[in-house]
């Protein structure tokens, strides 16, 4: 068992926090819906639980609703997002804070609104396809829970 006290304080730079919302989409098979980053974009080609950017004067749920609509043509409501973990996770350049929400109700067809690929996976076969940093201990939970 490791020692949360560390006997020399660790000194790091602040950063700017980025908070994004990410879903676990579930389907009726229990497989969950799976993004890859687009080619141009940071982290392009790993895999990643979709969501998006909080915008200033939204709540992490409004930012899903938003976000469900615009990049997969898909309309859900707050109600339908149920909160299950977040991720802390500090890059070279910023730190993301992001809320983890599983959602089994939605309607309208997953559609690559902007050009990403898509994958239904079954939990047990996540590590098949590579993740950032920040989503990786995001899929015990899921695994868990599902």
């Amino acid at each position: 068992m490791s020692n949360c006290f560390e006997s020399t304080p660790v000194v790091q730079q602040a950063l700017k926090t980025v908070w994004v919302s990410a879903v676990a989409l579930v389907d009726s098979d229990g497989r969950v819906l799976l993004a890859q980053r687009p080619a141009g974009k940071r982290m392009a080609g790993l895999w990643e639980f979709p969501g998006g950017k909080i915008e200033e004067g939204e709540t992490p749920e409004q930012a899903l609703v938003r976000e469900l609509k615009e990049e997969l043509g898909i309309d859900t409501s707050s109600s339908c997002l149920a909160p299950v973990t977040f991720a802390s996770h500090r890059y070279d350049d910023f730190h993301l804070m992001m809320p983890l929400f599983v959602c089994r109700v939605w309607r309208g067809q997953v559609t690559a609104k902007e050009g990403q690929k898509f994958v239904w996976a079954y939990p047990k076969d996540f590590d098949k396809y590579p993740m950032p940093p920040a989503d990786v201990p995001l899929v015990p939970v899921i695994r868990e829970l599902l």
